[in-house]
């Protein structure tokens, strides 16, 4: 076949082989294995260039809110490319930008007042680091350059936050040029379907103590991803660790960074788990579902005492000198905006509830009761499913996610786990169908 006459799958197919390079990718493995191409989206439907329909229960990477090809998320982004695509915050501001700026730091803890914008959740929490460690130095305690974080923890692929991160494989090829961080042991939570099993939070705690009372005067911050270790795995928190920890960091002198990428806008229920547990943060890092998986676009957030210590003349060189091109994107900002009023008015009339209800009754269904998975954890609209144990490593994961294609269903898995992360905007309807395929793809490969 020649690319004159080849079909529009056999054509990028042949385009994608000779020159693409996939994140998170063994591309041996990939260029081995089937390949899926993505053309369109519709609510909580993909279709690829053959017209067939799968369930996202991926959430297109844990960003997607509202679905895909949302009519007032397309009408918001339109609007705003009528005006303008792109201006810099360098020195200029935009009106999209002020009017999201004043709605997160509504949505927000009240300590919380103001944004800084990058792209992408690894920059939100490089610049909440580097925040933390400027303030210090202008502040007059040049050594307090140490940083906290728990075991399994991930918060991005860029070198500062592979250093607080520690997640195995991915980054430990690195560790030469990472700095180093002292390790609180991530807390014990087994929940799922509403029904916490167990929990432990004090060899956590203990170690935290322990650190604080040793480093206190040299440690600038401590980082922690609340409730949900996602990366890890889904690894669950006892609700109130986060809380402990706030306030030993406060009593401590010590920032505290929260990382809710992932977890923030609704995919564990509240809008910001930090509100929802009264807790203020010295920082507050989103992403991920701040643009419903539109387009990138990422903020940290801080206190007006944080922002003060950065102001001076000109020649002090205090300034925060860290910036990106399209750092607060007007057109991100525009469907950041429409998003979260949407989101709210899904928890205003109880539409949220419902599905947090469907999904918790179907992971008990699916999941808890059916003896197919050895372990479930589960909290809001994620769930994370553990394939029984092998005695030599199979990708059994990924041979059940590539199945899972012929039965209408996207999924992802991290090593023998499997991911269910959809849209938060799934109905009941979809919410059968991905754990019956899931289940019925899970059987064909364990011939069970």
């Amino acid at each position: 076949m020649t690319p004159a006459t080849e079909s529009q799958t056999d054509t990028v197919d042949r385009l994608d082989a000779a020159h693409a390079w996939h994140p998170f990718t063994q591309m041996q493995e990939h260029l081995a294995n089937p390949r899926l191409y993505i053309e369109r989206g519709e609510g909580c439907w993909l279709f690829d260039t053959d017209g067939n329909r799968y369930l996202d229960s991926n959430a297109s990477i844990w960003t997607n809110v509202h679905g895909h090809n949302h009519p007032a998320l397309n009408a918001a982004l339109i609007g705003q490319l009528e005006q303008i695509a792109h201006s810099t915050t360098l020195g200029l501001a935009h009106p999209t930008g002020a009017r999201l700026s004043e709605k997160l730091v509504s949505l927000a803890p009240d300590n919380l007042t103001r944004v800084f914008y990058s792209d992408n959740g690894s920059n939100a929490v490089e610049i909440a680091l580097k925040l933390s460690f400027q303030y210090w130095q202008l502040s007059g305690q040049p050594e307090k350059t140490g940083v906290i974080a728990l075991t399994g923890a991930y918060h991005g692929d860029t070198f500062g936050t592979m250093s607080v991160g520690d997640s195995g494989g991915f980054h430990s090829r690195f560790a030469p040029w990472c700095f180093p961080v002292d390790r609180v042991p991530t807390p014990v939570c087994d929940e799922a379907a509403g029904v916490v099993r167990s929990e432990d939070m004090s060899a956590s705690l203990a170690r935290l103590d322990a650190l604080l009372a040793e480093k206190a005067d040299t440690t600038a911050c401590l980082i922690m991803e609340p409730w949900v270790q996602g990366s890890a795995g889904m690894r669950l928190q006892p609700r109130g660790f986060m809380k402990a920890v706030a306030e030993r960091c406060r009593r401590a002198g010590v920032h505290l960074i929260l990382d809710e990428v992932f977890v923030g806008f609704g995919r564990v229920g509240p809008l910001l788990i930090c509100r929802e547990e009264g807790v203020e943060p010295d920082f507050l890092c989103l992403a991920k579902g701040l643009t419903a998986g539109y387009l990138p676009l990422a903020a940290t957030l801080t206190t007006e005492a944080v922002f003060q210590v950065f102001l001076g003349r000109f020649e002090e060189y205090k300034a925060f000198y860290h910036g990106h091109t399209f750092t607060g994107n007007p057109l991100g900002a525009a469907v950041a905006h429409k998003s979260i009023e949407l989101l709210e008015e899904r928890m205003a009339d109880g539409s949220h509830a419902e599905t947090l209800a469907a999904f918790e009754s179907a992971v008990k269904q699916y999941g808890v009761d059916s003896g197919l998975f050895p372990v479930v954890r589960q909290r809001g609209l994620l769930a994370a499913l553990e394939l029984p144990e092998r005695p030599v490593p199979e990708r059994t994961g990924l041979k059940i996610s590539l199945e899972a294609r012929q039965h209408g269903l996207i999924c992802r898995a991290l090593g023998d786990t499997l991911l269910v992360v959809p849209p938060l905007v799934i109905t009941p309807e979809e919410i059968d169908f991905l754990f019956k395929q899931l289940t019925r793809a899970t059987q064909i490969v364990l011939n069970a």
